[in-house]
Formats: C-alpha cells, sequence, structure tokens
C-alpha cells in the first residue's frame, strides 16, 4: 500500500538558511483516506518577524511555550516513515525539514511529490497555482490560509483531485525515466535539493561527469531527461551510479567542480565550461596606443576582463562604465564609425576617438575600468552559506592568487585573515579559477568580503 504524508509548515522566513519552522501539519494517507495526522506549534528558537505574524497570525507569545523542533522530531520521523512527503511547493517545505534534522545530525530522506507540479501538468491553464487561488478556483475549502494545519488539508483534498484527474498514473508512475541497470531511482530520488557538485560513475567505478548545480537533485534528473544530443543519451546510459559533495555555497561549488574536472579529466566533461557567462569584454592597445574594448563570446584561451551571461548584459555594464569613467563609446565597442562617437557631440567624450585626448590620460580611465573587474594583487577572504546552519563557507584569496576554501563554525568569532587560513584545504590557482571568482563577484553578493593587506 502507497503512503503519502502529506504535510505543510510555516517558518520564521523564507531562507532555509538562517530561518526555523514555527509549525507543522501532516496528514498520513493511503491514497483514498487520512490515517493518521499529527499537528503542533514549533518554538523556533529565534524571534517572529512581525510581518510573518501577520501573514500568519502565529505570534512569539503563541510559541514560546511550544516544543522546539527536536521534541517533535521523533514523531515526524514516525508518521513520514515509508511514506512519500507530498506538499504544494514541496522543495520548500521539504528543504526546511531536511535542514531542522540536519542540525540534530539526523539525514532526513524522503520521496517527494509537489502538487504544484502536479497540478500544472493535469490541470494545465489555471490562472495561478498558487495554494489559495487554485483551491478557490477548484472549490476546495480553505479557510485558515497561511496555518499549516489549514493548508496541509486543503493540500491532502486537492491531492485527492489528483489521483482521481490522473486515471493513467502519469505523475506517480513515471515510465519515461530509464536507467542504467546497476542505477536505481531511489539513487536519485536521495540526491540533495541544495547546491553542491555531483558525480557520475560508470559501472567500472569510473567517473565519467562531473557537474554542478544550487540544486543538485533537480539538475541530476534534468541530465536522465535529456535527449538534445547523441553525447547526452550516450552518458546518460553509462551511468551506473552518482554520488555528490554538498558545498552549500554556490561559489564553492564552481570551485569544486573546476579543480575536479581538471584533476579526474572525466570523459564527458571536453573542458572547464563557462556556460553561465558565455560573453566577454576584452581590452587591448590599439596601434595608436588607447585602451579598446571589445564585446564578444568568449574566446578559446584567452582571459577576458569580466563575463557575462549575454551581450545585451556586457553592453549595458560598458554603457555605464563610459557613463562612470567619461570613457569613450568608439573605444569601448558599443558605437561603431570612422569618425567621432556619438558621446563626442554631446561632449561627455573628451575625444579621445579623433586623438583630441592623449592615451596617457585616457588610458588612466581605461585601467580603472580593468581594475575594477579583476583583483590583481589583493588579498581577501569571501564568506557565503555553508553545507549546515552555523557554518559558513570561506574563500582565501592572497596577493591576486586564490588559495582555497573550506567551512568555519559561526560561532568561532574569526577575523584574522591568518586563522581564516587554517579553515581552507589548498586548491590550485589557474585562469579558470580566477574567472570563476570574477565572475561571481560580478553578478552575485556574498554574506560577507573581508579585505586585508599582506606584505
Amino acid at each position: 500500500m502507497a503512503l503519502y504524508a502529506v504535510l505543510d509548515i510555516e517558518t520564521t522566513g523564507g531562507n532555509t538558511q538562517g530561518e526555523r519552522i514555527t509549525e507543522i501539519a501532516v496528514f498520513l494517507h493511503d491514497g483514498e483516506n487520512v490515517i493518521d495526522e499529527f499537528h503542533t506549534l514549533v518554538n523556533p528558537e529565534r524571534s517572529i518577524p512581525p510581518f510573518i505574524s501577520n501573514l500568519t497570525g502565529i505570534t512569539n507569545d503563541m510559541v514560546k511555550s511550544s516544543p522546539r523542533f527536536f521534541e517533535v522530531a521523533k514523531r515526524l520521523v514516525e508518521i513520514t516513515e515509508g511514506a512519500t512527503v507530498v506538499a504544494h511547493n514541496a522543495a520548500f517545505d521539504y528543504n526546511f525539514i531536511r535542514r531542522e534534522f540536519r542540525e540534530l545530525g539526523f539525514e532526513f530522506k524522503r520521496k517527494t511529490l509537489c502538487t504544484v507540479k502536479m497540478s500544472r501538468k493535469l490541470i494545465p491553464g489555471e490562472p495561478s497555482y498558487s495554494l489559495g487561488k487554485l483551491t478557490k478556483s477548484l472549490g476546495i475549502p480553505l479557510d485558515n490560509h497561511h496555518r499549516a494545519k489549514a493548508d496541509a488539508y486543503a493540500t491532502v483534498k486537492l491531492f485527492e483531485l489528483l489521483l482521481a484527474t490522473d486515471k493513467e498514473k502519469s505523475v506517480l508512475e513515471d515510465k519515461s525515466l530509464v536507467l542504467h541497470p546497476a542505477l536505481s531511482r531511489e539513487t536519485l530520488s536521495d540526491l540533495p535539493e541544495e547546491a553542491g557538485v555531483y558525480f557520475f560513475y560508470d559501472e567500472h567505478g569510473n567517473v565519467i561527469y562531473v557537474g554542478k548545480s544550487v540544486n543538485v537533485r533537480q539538475r541530476v534528473f534534468s541530465h536522465f531527461y535529456s535527449n538534445k544530443t547523441k553525447r547526452a543519451i550516450e552518458m546518460r546510459q553509462s551511468v551506473a551510479d552518482i554520488d555528490c559533495v554538498v558545498t552549500g555555497s554556490e561559489l564553492v561549488a564552481l570551485l569544486r567542480e573546476s579543480h575536479e574536472i581538471k584533476t579526474l579529466r572525466p570523459k564527458y566533461n571536453r573542458a572547464q565550461r563557462r556556460q553561465a557567462y558565455p560573453y566577454g569584454v576584452y581590452a587591448s592597445y590599439d596601434m595608436d596606443g588607447y585602451v579598446r574594448f571589445k564585446i564578444g563570446r568568449n574566446i578559446k584561451g584567452e582571459l577576458p576582463v569580466a563575463t557575462f551571461a549575454s551581450s545585451d548584459a556586457a553592453k549595458n555594464t560598458m554603457f555605464k562604465m563610459v557613463e562612470d569613467y567619461s570613457l569613450c563609446q568608439k573605444l569601448c565597442g558599443l558605437y561603431d564609425t570612422k569618425n567621432a562617437c556619438f558621446g563626442r557631440t554631446l561632449k561627455q567624450c573628451a575625444g579621445a576617438c579623433v586623438g583630441e585626448e592623449l592615451p596617457d590620460a585616457y588610458n588612466l580611465r581605461a585601467q580603472a575600468v580593468i581594475d575594477k573587474f579583476s583583483f590583481s594583487g589583493e588579498s581577501f577572504i569571501i564568506l557565503d552559506k555553508g553545507r549546515v546552519l552555523g557554518e559558513r563557507s570561506v574563500v582565501v584569496v592572497e596577493n591576486g592568487r586564490y588559495l582555497g576554501f573550506g567551512f568555519v563554525p559561526v560561532e568561532d568569532a574569526i577575523e584574522s585573515p591568518e586563522e581564516f587560513k587554517t579553515y581552507i584545504n589548498t586548491y590550485a590557482d589557474n585562469k579558470d579559477i580566477r574567472q570563476i571568482l570574477k565572475s561571481f563577484l560580478s553578478h552575485k553578493k556574498p554574506e560577507r568580503i573581508i579585505k586585508y593587506d599582506e606584505g
């Protein structure tokens, strides 16, 4: 008999990294009826923000005498044992619960079903798939929205409707997924929905592919539904086992992936990839001694000043650099003309495009742009998400050279660069690593950057 643990949680906020659960409701369902249920408020051991209290109705006074998560964890394990977790936007609830269990040193793993995804497939064309609007559209009562028990019970009714609609069991039994005989569906389902690096092995135990993602499970599944190329199909059919390393931080995942590819040289990793940022801005000197910028696709063997997700993103950034540093549109690859650039007619360009501003003066500002996108000679520490609550990732760059990464406990009030360095594992510095760091820092904002001087 198939069992489904239909659940909902309320939390102090939307980020699994620092927020906590305030309420849990679970209805155990056998595919026809509810056979068990569990509901409790949870003391999150931190303050509930006012806007969350306004949304859910759950206040600090309501939870101060409620059990803490570790006191209800055993019951949660028991009621979900052998069941598939069902939730509306299942990744949110499931990842929060898994994070709470990790803090207790327990790995909580369950199969999951998302009623948002099921609804999109089985009931297409709805104007909204949020729980409140979808249940209203379908005539399912939901009187106390944003409270766990009410939302979980509404999800039960939605799930029952979806089961009745799915006559061929196309959602519950995915027959389109064909795996290597040695690879089980459970191996895929047990993968974490967090940032990390994953490894594909063939039947001889050889690593044939290394990848990274901010959601390992989702990314791995995408490989097994990909029929874009013969190479993708060939690789998928060769995967006999999968392993992964959770990094918490997207940056650490990028750095670890690059290291593993260069070390293991897997069959299906053709090269260090820059697919996320395929466009670059390149700098060179022209015949007259001026620094010129060019925008284009990344060139093998050449290191761009900065990389971007699209040509438009690169152009928009360079237009801002022109404005901020009084550069020439023509010399920045933004205005193709044999004469003066458009900025010159507006007196925003000092005339480098027609030789009226000397190279030495112009190049000082152009070099400032190059420096903005690089960290040549700088020493700094990047602190970002860790693998679990109470931990941060740490990446160290010293005198412009990448030293490596590691993880530090939050409670250790470390500020000294020398102390941070004791927590890292050293890794090789190379142009791909530097490009990863520059690209990440250009497009993302880590939790903290500590700059320091190193003689």
